[in-house]
């Protein structure tokens, strides 16, 4: 497919994929968003040629249930990162994008059978249009920024969940997105609803192969978190270092809901991602825990955001940023506290390692308390290792690059207790390649 973004490339996306005419229209208001709207003002600059990114490339013209339908050097791919084994011992679903679209999807016969609604969002907008379009646009709208819109204009793939009232998983559900072609752009959308009184924990993970081209991923998450329900993203992202990855994620959170977010960032070229919680309802909570690793030539501009509209509301944004090898890691968020949210309270936390003199990391907050009954607080640190605790590790009889690794654990550790022990163990290695790097 040619790669100019134009009417023609977003209306043959739309013919392609068979939509219906509330997308391909949706699709064409967005484009024309898109060409108006300016780059971001803030953070890392931006250089993006938009006409040399392939925004669609088809890998199989339907999703299969069973891997050995699936080509063997794309299974081997997900086999490595151990997926596959995941998906037998521990996730109750699993979703996989390759490139564009979803290639691979199944769900436990039991989960099935609760009703849950788990499906890629091109199937979504087909088998359930009334429920999609009830949903689709209303937390993050398509005109929001320059990636939101262009999101909207050749989105493909991603994730969309319904989790009925009364309703809890005893297992994740996981989505796998990759990108394996040069210049590639992924565009995933995935919307997650987690109806009254109900639960979900849902995971999802990235990588990129590595090319000496920019490839190009901008996703947008909407979730809604119904009354006295709790939903947990977990995201373990570990792009090549040509991928710009600039992604909005945002709940919004009912009476008595939780919504968390556990976001860890170590690879791209260029991260911008802000995972937002909109705390509308009365005792509600919010709660981002947030790492990014920024090595040589990679730029990390990572946060949260937690607005508070209802009363009695909780939230607490914890942040990690790791610079080294001359890398670049940024906390940016901002905690709101609206006149409407009687006797809430915003807790913010952000910690900078830096590892050597080449890197930075710098904190960005914006905190703004507008309810006089409400408490916003905000801690931030910026250090390097320290060289006495390093020493004592030495004199005990470790060697430096292992006393510097468990160092290096130690102040990431709040974001690994959150992780299913797989994963800590996977967040440990891909750290270690990267700050050794």
């Amino acid at each position: 497919m040619k790669n100019k973004l134009d009417k023609n490339l977003v209306m043959e996306i739309s013919k392609l994929k068979g939509e219906p005419d509330f997308i391909r229209d949706f699709r064409l208001k967005s484009l024309e968003a898109f060409n108006n709207i300016e780059l971001p003002n803030f953070g890392p600059k931006l250089n993006i040629d938009f006409n040399k990114i392939n925004y669609f490339k088809r890998v199989y013209d339907k999703v299969y249930d069973n891997w050995n339908n699936i080509d063997n050097d794309i299974t081997k791919t997900f086999d490595d990162i151990g997926l596959i084994d995941a998906e037998k011992n521990y996730l109750g679903g699993v979703s996989t994008q390759y490139e564009s679209e979803v290639i691979y999807h199944n769900m436990l016969d039991y989960i099935k059978d609760t009703g849950i609604i788990f499906l890629d969002t091109d199937s979504a907008i087909k088998k359930y249009p009334e429920l999609f379009k009830k949903y689709f646009n209303k937390v993050v709208k398509y005109n929001e920024n320059k990636f939101t819109a262009l999101n909207g204009a050749v989105f493909s793939g991603g994730t969309f969940i319904y989790i009925p009232k009364n309703t809890k998983l005893d297992r994740p559900l996981q989505s796998y997105f990759r990108i394996n072609t040069k210049n590639m752009g992924q565009f995933e959308r995935t919307t997650i609803i987690v109806d009254d009184n109900s639960e979900l924990n849902y995971i999802e993970g990235c990588t990129a192969k590595a090319y000496s081209e920019d490839s190009l991923h901008a996703a947008v998450v909407e979730i809604y978190v119904g009354k006295n329900s709790k939903m947990r993203y977990t995201t373990i992202q570990n792009w090549s270092n040509d991928v710009y990855n600039l992604v909005t994620k945002r709940a919004i959170v009912d009476d008595g809901g939780l919504m968390e977010w556990i976001d860890g960032n170590v690879g791209s070229k260029v991260t911008m991602k802000y995972p937002c919680c909109i705390l509308k309802g009365d005792n509600s909570m919010g709660r981002c825990i947030t790492i990014g690793v920024a090595s040589k030539d990679q730029y990390q501009d990572t946060g949260a955001k937690m607005i508070h509209i209802g009363k009695n509301t909780k939230s607490e944004i914890i942040s990690k940023s790791i610079a080294s090898n001359g890398g670049y890691a940024n906390y940016r968020g901002t905690a709101q506290i609206n006149e409407s949210a009687n006797d809430s309270k915003a807790n913010v936390k952000c910690d900078s390692l830096i590892l050597d003199d080449k890197s930075k990391s710098d904190t960005i907050p914006k905190n703004i308390n507008n309810n006089g009954t409400s408490i916003l607080e905000h801690e931030a640190s910026v250090s390097r290792l320290d060289e006495e605790k390093l020493l004592y590790l030495m004199s005990r009889g470790i060697n430096e690059e292992d006393a510097r690794e468990l160092m290096l654990m130690g102040f990431i550790s709040t974001f690994k207790e959150e992780l299913p022990v797989e994963y800590a163990v996977e967040l440990n290695r891909l750290i270690k390649d990267v700050v050794g790097g």
